[in-house]
């Protein structure tokens, strides 16, 4: 018997229906501190097909990736990519992670890999594929361009950069896109680390492969990329669940306390953005503009009304960093109302000693004050009178020991001030310790700019490789 018209309609649609796709994502900074275990499990009883992580982040600042030294203790990295690692494998589902040891230099993926192959011997796991996508660019690279005339684009302000850009720069990484994830996906691997990665685009990458829409997938990334930010009350390190589906993209926290609600969800959809309703990535941009948000039931919030814009070329966004000085500080306070009164007059005479024997602030050092309790934050803003005052003298210098004697002088000069009615010889300033502190070198960002590309694929490089074979 011939089916009727309306079955064979039914039946089309049914072919042509797109599948509902669950991410579940556990931390928004892999390993910066242990995510929380019990909403993990929670969102791994919701049997997901991903298991997600960002890992990286420039809001670090420059220091990591030009000294390529991961800020996040390896302890935490462990703790975070076990418990996704071994649940990846009770599910049988792909597990991603991205911009690998906060960085996503070749160092972080390496390390990474060392670890993962580490956890796997110790649980005795069965055999898994493991695709490393690099995504570290040599200097020397961005030079050949340049030179055949390719243009390297500034971002936020930024010039286009120079030879002189490059000269700055001691380390370079190239933010990938989802393309090279998803043709890591398209191989049929178990597990995906990646260097630097857009964030949304580790999210975007396996919704793209399974037929979602560009919008759909990009706007789960852009909700799902900070874990539990997206819900309500804020709780750090929780799990959330994205499910992509024909009629929208929903987010589900799984800490029982919390919800994801309209509210929470649009906030997060804003959060670290110039324009709140435009997301950024390799090949175009998200549009929230028209994004309807929808509580669907006590936990889940639905979002609908996102677009795609794509761009007429593709840019891949370039990170950059340099080393600027040794850096030194040493901490002071002040409590006496008199020298808190006159503050302004405090620190000129002080900046102005050390001038005195170093030559001017700024050229060849520098001297920062900040001062904790009076515009240490945000120096625009004034603060209300405070009753005391935190001073770290913060220098940095070519070399550590110029730096230090500079270090001394700044902190000690607070020390030597004699304002016009003061009278006795102490009480001005507290010495937190009579130290200077040694701290990190002094990095730049150097690079944050575009360079168009002919491939989205052409700045990485993709490894095989079987663990536990």
């Amino acid at each position: 018997m011939r089916p009727a018209l309306g079955d064979a309609i039914r039946i089309v649609s049914l072919e042509t229906a797109l599948p509902t796709t669950k991410i579940i994502v556990p931390t928004g900074h892999l390993g910066t501190t242990p995510f929380e275990t019990a909403s993990f499990e929670n969102g791994v009883a919701a049997k997901p097909d991903y298991v997600i992580a960002d890992s990286g982040s420039c809001d670090i600042g420059p220091y990591p990736l030009g000294s390529d030294v991961p800020p996040s203790s390896e302890r935490w990295q462990r703790h975070d990519l076990e418990h996704m690692l071994l649940a990846s494998r009770k599910l049988g589902v792909p597990m991603i992670i991205g911009s690998a040891s906060d960085t996503g230099t070749d160092r972080g993926v390496d390390q990474f890999v060392r670890v993962i192959h580490e956890i796997a011997a110790k649980h005795k796991l069965a055999p898994f594929r493991l695709a490393t996508i690099h995504s570290e660019v040599p200097k020397e690279e961005i030079r050949r361009r340049m030179k055949a005339g390719a243009k390297v684009d500034g971002l936020g302000g930024r010039s286009e950069a120079t030879m002189e850009t490059i000269d700055k720069t001691d380390r370079i990484v190239a933010v990938m896109g989802d393309e090279p994830l998803r043709a890591a996906l398209r191989s049929g691997v178990d597990l995906i680390i990646a260097g630097r990665s857009c964030d949304t685009a580790l999210f975007a990458a396996p919704l793209l492969e399974r037929g979602h829409s560009r919008a759909d997938a990009y706007l789960a990334g852009k909700a799902l990329e900070c874990a539990s930010f997206c819900a309500e009350p804020f709780a750090g390190k929780e799990t959330v669940m994205g499910t992509v589906k024909d009629d929208g993209v929903y987010l589900t926290a799984m800490k029982p306390e919390q919800r994801c609600t309209p509210i929470s969800v649009a906030a997060h959809a804003m959060y670290e953005r110039a324009n709140p309703f435009r997301e950024f990535v390799p090949g175009g941009y998200l549009d929230m503009t028209n994004c309807k948000y929808e509580q669907t039931d006590e936990k889940t919030t639905r979002i609908t009304g996102q677009t795609f814009v794509h761009d007429p070329v593709y840019r891949i966004k370039l990170e950059g960093s340099g080393k600027v000085a040794e850096r030194r500080i040493f901490i002071v306070g002040v409590r006496d109302p008199y020298t808190i009164k006159n503050f302004d007059q405090v620190m000129a005479l002080s900046k102005a000693r050390v001038e005195k024997h170093f030559g001017p602030i700024g050229k060849g050092y520098n001297v920062h004050y900040h001062c904790y309790g009076r515009n240490a934050i945000i120096d625009a803003l004034p603060a209300e009178s405070p009753v005391e005052i935190g001073i770290v003298a913060d220098v940095t210098a070519p070399d550590g020991d110029l730096a230090s004697d500079i270090c001394v002088l700044a902190a000690k000069a607070l020390f030597m001030v004699r304002l016009p009615e003061t009278k006795g010889t102490a009480g001005t300033a507290a010495i937190f310790s009579n130290e200077v502190i040694k701290l990190q070198p002094a990095y730049e960002w150097t690079m944050n700019h575009v360079i168009a590309v002919d491939k989205p694929d052409e700045f990485f490089t993709t490894r095989h490789v079987t663990v536990g074979a």
